[in-house]
């Protein structure tokens, strides 16, 4: 697939809500907003980036606030999805533009599915990677996760106590990214019936689960020195914090109960991944909440860091859609 070198990219700062917000600029066109999950950065969609600046595109990946060189709010509650979102339409804006497709991977895929439910009149499209759409609603986020795993704890409760990760975190960050991206990738992760990385056992940490010794294919040594080095720099609060939101997030979007994106939208998830598999049912769902998709896809053998396990697999996919929407 043609690809325009990576000296092409600029890096930029813009002000957002967040007060500023880094991003990296590559190709002209329309504009498509790529939005990274976690632990990741802008540096997650490097492949994509360059993809679509060949295909006639203005690709703009960001740092998500909280992450990399955009800004990190000291309080918790400034990573609540409203502001997230205020931060991408603001981003849009600011680089001059009055509307945008909009693509998220992890995090990202809700962060993108929330902005274009709360701003179909900036995000005109949505692509969604690894993460379905649920729409609002349903029990309080923590009581579910507090109910998951019998006398295991769910990562995601684990993740609730500021201070709690970050202390497994700090003392090796390097080794813990390692570790965890090598849990989610297919030619690393557990083999079926070995303990859940999505786990805590009692008394244990989400490192014990870990794989030791063995970064996936995607994931070499300098990758994996880009990602460690800014977060050794930058501490994992602010990406910790997302998760930290999720029961006033519930709350915030009360209103949108249920709601449907009606804009053109797509899904592509990893079969081995369990954001797709624990999901299978809002993928059922589409006909009702995602009514404008255009593409689905499921690949076979994937697993969670899809557009880095898969990049020109997903780049392709990405661009076909791109090409297929109204411009």
């Amino acid at each position: 697939m043609p690809q325009t070198p990576a000296a092409d990219r600029t890096h930029r700062l813009v002000p957002s809500p967040a007060g500023r917000t880094h991003l990296v600029e590559q190709g002209s066109g329309p504009l498509v907003l790529l939005v990274h999950g976690f632990p990741e950065t802008w540096y997650s969609w490097r492949h994509q980036l360059a993809a679509l600046a060949a295909a006639g595109y203005r690709a703009v990946a960001l740092d998500v606030r909280g992450y990399g060189r955009s800004s990190r709010p000291a309080d918790v509650p400034a990573y609540r999805m409203l502001d997230l979102v205020a931060d991408n339409a603001a981003v849009v804006d600011d680089l001059g533009e009055r509307s945008a497709v909009i693509v998220g991977h992890d995090w990202g895929a809700t962060i993108a599915a929330t902005s274009a439910l709360l701003r179909p009149d900036v995000f005109r499209a949505v692509g969604l990677l690894s993460v379905p759409y649920t729409p609002p609603g349903g029990p309080r986020p923590s009581e579910v996760f507090a109910g998951m795993g019998g006398e295991e704890e769910f990562y995601v409760s684990y993740f609730q106590q500021p201070g709690r990760a970050e202390a497994e975190i700090e003392p090796d960050v390097r080794g813990w990214l390692a570790g965890f991206y090598a849990a989610l990738s297919a030619d690393t992760m557990p083999a079926p019936g070995a303990p859940d990385p999505h786990f805590v056992g009692s008394g244990g940490t989400l490192r014990d689960r870990f794989p030791v010794g063995r970064l996936p294919a995607w994931l070499g040594e300098h990758e994996l020195d880009v990602y460690a080095e800014e977060f050794e720099r930058t501490g994992l609060t602010g990406a910790l914090n997302r998760y930290r939101n999720m029961d006033r997030d519930w709350e915030d979007m009360a209103a949108h109960q249920g709601a449907p994106i009606t804009q053109p939208s797509l899904f592509v998830g990893g079969s081995l991944d369990a954001s797709t598999t624990w999901l299978a049912d809002a993928i059922e769902a589409y006909p009702t909440t995602l009514p404008g998709l255009t593409s689905s896809r499921v690949l076979d053998g994937c697993g969670h860091w899809i557009q880095q396990e898969r990049p020109e697999e997903i780049s392709r996919l990405l661009i076909d859609w791109l090409d297929s929407l109204e411009h």
